[in-house]
């Protein structure tokens, strides 16, 4: 094995660990037990992701990045604005049925926990998650709408009110709370969504 390839296979034990502490810990999630279950130290955290901070943060990284891979082959590039909304929804209300729904609801949860009781935590989870967001922002952008073409800062509007609406339709699906939300309500208000009003611009040079 190489360096490269032992730095991965590292990286990689101690995403895994964190995953199963942070979900079940949150905020108490001791630095030591996660480096126990990946059989390292605590060196190695440090090394890798620079604090047990820089873990959870790129742990977050990790379990998003293909969430957006897959989103980007759900939604073609040739559906116009409400086609794309449409596949959008319906692969998001499929994902609630997945195997790891309810822990990465878990993990959803106790994350908000966790930035709650860190503030500095919860600024460098902000960030990485804005970050992971501009796929959708990429993927909604310069599409069809209405006869004018979405542009990235109406796109980043659409986005911010999907990711709520989304979050809290998960929430219920998974949780037994919104039996009746199937892949035609998730469409339906997402539809809903792409309005004049979402879409408006307030600003007249992003025109």
């Amino acid at each position: 094995m190489t360096r490269a390839e032992a730095r991965e296979r590292n990286r990689r034990a101690l995403l895994d660990a964190a995953f199963q502490v942070v979900s079940r810990d949150g905020y108490r999630a001791r630095l030591d037990e996660i480096v126990e279950r990946a059989g390292l130290t605590t060196g190695a955290v440090y090394s890798l992701f620079g604090s047990k901070n820089g873990l959870v943060v790129a742990l977050v990284a990790d379990y998003l990045r293909p969430y957006y891979e897959e989103i980007e082959q759900a939604v073609p590039a040739e559906l116009d604005l409400l086609e794309a909304v449409d596949a959008f929804a319906r692969y998001y209300r499929r994902s609630c049925d997945a195997p790891d729904a309810l822990a990465g609801l878990s993990l959803q949860i106790t994350l908000l926990d966790m930035a709650l009781h860190d503030p500095e935590l919860g600024a460098q989870l902000a960030t990485s998650i804005r970050s992971q967001e501009n796929h959708l922002i990429a993927l909604f952008t310069g599409r069809p709408h209405s006869g004018r073409v979405v542009t990235s800062h109406q796109a980043q509007r659409l986005t911010t009110a999907l990711r709520a609406l989304f979050v809290g339709l998960s929430q219920g699906v998974t949780l037994g709370l919104a039996p009746d939300a199937d892949e035609q309500y998730f469409a339906d208000t997402a539809r809903a969504l792409v309005s004049e009003l979402s879409l408006v611009e307030h600003d007249a040079d992003a025109l």
